[in-house]
C-alpha cells in the first residue's frame, strides 16, 4: 500500500515542523454603536502543544512502517 506510506510521510512531516512553527491566531475585539464600530484586532503567535505533534509523528511512524509492509 503505498498510499499509508505516502500517508505516512506526510504525518511525519506536518509533526516535526509543528514542533517549530508557530500559528498565528487572530482575535477581534469591538463595540458597534448604530453606524460606528470601535474594535481592535490582535494576532498571536501559539505553538501546537507537543502531545499533538507526538501523535502526529507517533501516526506517521505506524503508517510508515504498515505501508512499507504490505
Amino acid at each position: 500500500m503505498k498510499i499509508l506510506f505516502v500517508l505516512g510521510v506526510i504525518l511525519l512531516l506536518l509533526g516535526i515542523v509543528s514542533l517549530f512553527v508557530a500559528i498565528p491566531v487572530k482575535e477581534k475585539q469591538g463595540i458597534k454603536a448604530g453606524g460606528l464600530s470601535v474594535g481592535i484586532e490582535t494576532v498571536e503567535r501559539q505553538k501546537v502543544r507537543p502531545a499533538v505533534s507526538a501523535v502526529l509523528i507517533g501516526g506517521g511512524v505506524v503508517l510508515l512502517l504498515v505501508g512499507k509492509r504490505r
